[in-house]
């Protein structure tokens, strides 16, 4: 039996709840739209065929880190009841896999290979070996959707050569008997796709979500945040004010505003407090960012001066550097 008075248990289940947003229902609308509907009218898992019944369609989700993209398309996915499982392999009708990093032609389709059920593949194999088996496979298995996450790793190659021949390669997943729904998730980087190779581009969809702004989405988080402690049986006390902040600490993206307000809860919760107030949110971000009291957000009176993720753009540059060191070393 779960132990209700226990504060982790109720996080835990925090933790399962899907905040849905207008993201979500542009992307159930633009994957949906893929698919065939039987005579009833009903969602098969059947893709729909474009271009004289050669190939299928996909969809391009560009939201920055902690926007919640992710949550978003396995949420979607795990949902259609379409695509649940396939009665013949046990398994769903879609693939979820993870681009490595860095990425290459040959690294992703031993991903996908290995998320199939293969590992024999030799080390000599040749790239289109590689992916024609994923090709036979991936129809084998009855797969539709194809979700590759953090999908602009798929542009960290080392020529622009290269890039295009792993797009290709997703087009050609589009095309044939076993054509599968291809989905990208990922960055802005990911919008550079077009500028790659235009043909593949147009092949998609995309969907690019706003960020949380001030002045609009105080209201919306407030009554997120009465939600939660109604699900946790405490009382929220927060105003616009405290949202604001919410908003500015999460870098304005959605999925980190969810995180901090649950982490808040957690914070009021082992507390022993029945009250949510902004303390709580000083608190968590505190743990979150161990920055001194002056640096928080939630109890500055300067907050909306203090500068946020100042190294993330010379940490994210000598990343790509580093990967790209490792590119060159393959």
């Amino acid at each position: 039996m779960e132990d209700t008075t226990n504060p982790a248990a109720h996080i835990q289940k925090l933790r399962k709840i899907h905040i849905p947003t207008e993201r979500d229902h542009q992307l159930k609308q633009h994957i949906y739209r893929l698919f065939e509907v039987d005579s009833e009218g009903q969602q098969t898992a059947q893709p729909c065929r474009y271009t004289a019944g050669q190939e299928t369609r996909g969809v391009i989700l560009i939201e920055e880190p902690g926007g919640g993209k992710t949550t978003a398309v396995r949420t979607i996915l795990q949902e259609a009841q379409f695509l649940e499982l396939n009665p013949e392999t046990g398994a769903p009708r879609y693939l979820e896999i993870q681009v490595p990093s860095p990425a290459t032609l040959k690294s992703v389709g031993l991903t996908i290979a290995a998320a199939l059920g293969i590992d024999h593949f030799s080390p000599y194999a040749k790239v289109w070996e590689i992916w024609a088996t994923v090709k036979q496979r991936l129809g084998a298995a009855g797969i539709s959707v194809l979700w590759l996450d953090e999908a602009q790793d798929l542009i960290m190659s080392r020529t622009a050569n290269e890039v295009e021949e792993s797009l290709r390669m997703i087009k050609s997943l589009m095309q044939g008997d076993n054509a599968v729904i291809p989905i990208l998730s990922g960055t802005q980087r990911l919008s550079e796709v077009a500028a790659f190779d235009p043909q593949v581009s147009r092949r998609f969809t995309k969907i690019m979500p706003s960020n949380l702004q001030h002045g609009v989405d105080e209201a919306g988080l407030i009554a997120v945040v009465e939600y939660y402690c109604e699900e946790v049986s405490i009382e929220a006390r927060v105003n616009a004010d405290v949202m604001a902040r919410l908003i500015t600490g999460s870098r304005h993206r959605f999925g980190r505003g969810i995180d901090t307000i649950i982490n808040a809860i957690e914070c009021a919760l082992w507390g022993g407090d029945k009250i949510l107030t902004v303390d709580h949110f000083a608190e968590a971000w505190t743990m979150q960012e161990g920055c001194d009291p002056s640096e928080n957000v939630f109890l500055s009176d300067h907050w909306l001066s203090i500068q946020l993720d100042s190294g993330a753009a010379e940490y994210d540059e000598a990343r790509t550097k580093r990967q790209m060191k490792k590119l060159e070393r393959v």
